[in-house]
C-alpha cells in the first residue's frame, strides 16, 4: 500500500515522438545512412553475448582499416567523441607530464582544459584560427618544451582547417614524445595513415564522416602509447575511460566493464561495413569531389571561404558571412523554411562564419544542390 500521495506535476501526457526530418549540413551530427538506421532497430542482445562479442571484433578490425593502423588497442568508446577525446588524455597523462598542445581553434583549447584537469604541465603553441602549424614551427616548439606528448587537431571543427601530419610523427620520435591527434571531423572523409605517419593516439566520433548516430566513438593507442600507460606511477584518474580495464572487455579476457550501448554498436558496425564496401580511398575521393562542387557553388553566390584552399577540410567548410548580414537569421531561415541545418561560428569566429558540413552519407551532390538552391533563395530576400 502506498502511504504517500503521488506528485503528478511532471507527469506529461505526450503524443508519440515526432521529429522533423532535417538535412544536417552543420558541423555534426550528419544524417545517418538508411541501412545504419535500420541496423539500430535490430533487437539488442546482451553485452557479453557471443554474437555481440563477435560484432565488437568486427568493429575493431574495421576501425583499423579506416584509420590505416594495425594498433591492437583500437576500440569504440561508449560515449560521444568528447569521451574518446578525454580517454586519450586520461590514459597517458600523469601529474607533471609536459603536454604540448597546438591551439588554432576551439578544440585545441578543449584539449588544454582536459590536460590541465589531469595534472599535466600544459604548454601551448598558437596560430590564428584557420591557419595550421608548419613542421619547422613544431620542431622549434619541441626543442623548447621537450614534452611527453604533442597534441594536434587534424581537423579543427571550429575553423575548417586541416593540419598536415606528414613528418610530425618523425619529429616526435626524434624528441621521444607521443603524438596525439584529434580526427573527429576527418575519420572517413579525409586521408589518414596513422601507422605511416607514426601517430600514437587518435580519437574520433561516429556521427560525422562515418555517417552514424553519435555515441560510439573510435579510439586507438599505438604500442608506444600503451607502454607509457603501463608504466604509469598512478592509476588512470578516470575509471570509466581507463584502457587498462576497457582493454580486458575488448580483448581476449572479455571481462565485464560496463553495459555497452548495444544498438549504437550495431549502427557503427554497419557504418564501417558500408565504408569498407565503398573502399576508404573512394570515400576520401567522394568527399573531396563533393566539397569542391560546394566551393564552386558558394563562390558563384558571391561567398568566400575562411581557410586557404590548400588547408581546407573536405568534410567541413567555413564560409565567411558577408558584411551587413545577420548570420544567425540566415541559418534560422534555412532551418525553418528549408529544413536544412548549417552551423554558426565558435569562439573567435562567432558571428563571422557559417560552418557547412558534407560528411559521410551527406557527402553527395544532391546535398550540395539542395543547400545552394536554399541559400540562393534566402540571400535574395
Amino acid at each position: 500500500m502506498l502511504t504517500s500521495s503521488i506528485n503528478n506535476t511532471a507527469r506529461l501526457q505526450l503524443a508519440p515522438l515526432k521529429i522533423p526530418t532535417r538535412l544536417l549540413l552543420g558541423p555534426g551530427p550528419s544524417n545517418a545512412h538508411p541501412a545504419v538506421l535500420q541496423a539500430m532497430n535490430t533487437p539488442p542482445v546482451g553485452h557479453l553475448d557471443p554474437a555481440f562479442l563477435g560484432l565488437m571484433d568486427e568493429i575493431q578490425t574495421l576501425l583499423r582499416y579506416v584509420w590505416q593502423t594495425e594498433n591492437p588497442l583500437t576500440i569504440a568508446v561508449s560515449g560521444t567523441g568528447t569521451a574518446a577525446m578525454e580517454a586519450t588524455i586520461a590514459n597517458v597523462t600523469e601529474p607533471g607530464d609536459v603536454v604540448l598542445i597546438g591551439v588554432n581553434g576551439y578544440f585545441g583549447n578543449r584539449l588544454v582544459d582536459m590536460a590541465g584537469r589531469y595534472g599535466a604541465d600544459v604548454r601551448t603553441i598558437t596560430k590564428p584560427w584557420g591557419q595550421v602549424f608548419a613542421l619547422d614551427e613544431l620542431r622549434s616548439a619541441l626543442e623548447t618544451h621537450r614534452p611527453a606528448i604533442l597534441a594536434l587537431v587534424n581537423a579543427e571543427t571550429s575553423t575548417g582547417a586541416r593540419q598536415p601530419l606528414e613528418g610530425v610523427g618523425d619529429l616526435c620520435r626524434e624528441f621521444d614524445c607521443l603524438l596525439l591527434v584529434d580526427t573527429v571531423t576527418s575519420l572517413g572523409g579525409v586521408p589518414l595513415f596513422l601507422d605511416e605517419w607514426k601517430v600514437d593516439l587518435a580519437y574520433s566520433c561516429s556521427q560525422k564522416g562515418l555517417g552514424c548516430p553519435p555515441g560510439a566513438s573510435p579510439f586507438t593507442m599505438s604500442p608506444r602509447a600503451v607502454d607509457k600507460m603501463q608504466q604509469r606511477r598512478t592509476k588512470v584518474a578516470n575509471w570509466y575511460l581507463d584502457m587498462t580495464l576497457l582493454s580486458k572487455y575488448w580483448g581476449q579476457e572479455r571481462t565485464y566493464h560496463h553495459t555497452a550501448p548495444i544498438n549504437l554498436y550495431y549502427a557503427l558496425r554497419e557504418a564501417l561495413r558500408l565504408i569498407a564496401e565503398e573502399g576508404i580511398e573512394n570515400s576520401w575521393m567522394r568527399h573531396q569531389k563533393n566539397v569542391e562542387y560546394l566551393w564552386e557553388g558558394l563562390e558563384d553566390l558571391g561567398l568566400t571561404m575562411h581557410v586557404e584552399r590548400e588547408f581546407r577540410l573536405p568534410t567541413l567548410t567555413t564560409v565567411c558571412i558577408p558584411e551587413g548580414l545577420d548570420g544567425k537569421a540566415i541559418a534560422r531561415q534555412l532551418l525553418m523554411e528549408h529544413n536544412i541545418e548549417i552551423g554558426g561560428g565558435l569562439g573567435e569566429l562567432a558571428g563571422k562564419v557559417w560552418r557547412v558540413g558534407l560528411m559521410g552519407f551527406n557527402s553527395r551532390s544532391e546535398s550540395v544542390d539542395r543547400l545552394l538552391e536554399a541559400l540562393r533563395q534566402v540571400l535574395a530576400k
